[in-house]
């Protein structure tokens, strides 16, 4: 089975994103090919995917004093927006382009509006991004 390998095109608007939600690449390239769920982007042509955060306690009760002390994930989401398009560097071909990434704090409903925040909803309405 041959596939075919799509180059990715990161836009500068996902890497200040990733910057400010504490995102690293290699964890939205596992949301990108093993999503949770698949929504329709706001803008058309475009697809977002995500995964949750999930939390896990060993102990079936806990303590205010055990949660505080040990790390764990933030509960949320995590969503990627992309669109696919030719190869700006050959012309030719396929390539992914990141649009944008964002946290989103709580859990959101599948077939709803997809969760993103105002400023990165302005932002591609605008035509910044």
């Amino acid at each position: 089975m041959v596939s075919k390998f799509r180059q990715l095109v990161w836009t500068e608007h996902s890497k200040i994103k990733m910057r400010q939600y504490g995102l690293s690449k290699q964890k939205l390239l596992g949301i990108l090919y093993k999503p949770e769920r698949k929504e329709q982007g706001i803008v058309p042509g475009t697809t977002a995917v995500m995964k949750t955060n999930k939390v896990f306690f060993k102990a079936k009760q806990v303590t205010v004093k055990q949660a505080w002390e040990k790390p764990r994930k933030a509960p949320g989401e995590i969503w990627l927006m992309y669109k696919d398009v030719k190869n700006p560097s050959t012309g030719s071909g396929q390539a992914r382009k990141i649009i944008s990434a964002w946290r989103y704090p709580g859990i959101s409903k599948p077939g709803e509006a997809i969760p993103i925040p105002e400023d990165i909803k302005n932002d591609i309405i605008s035509g910044i991004i």
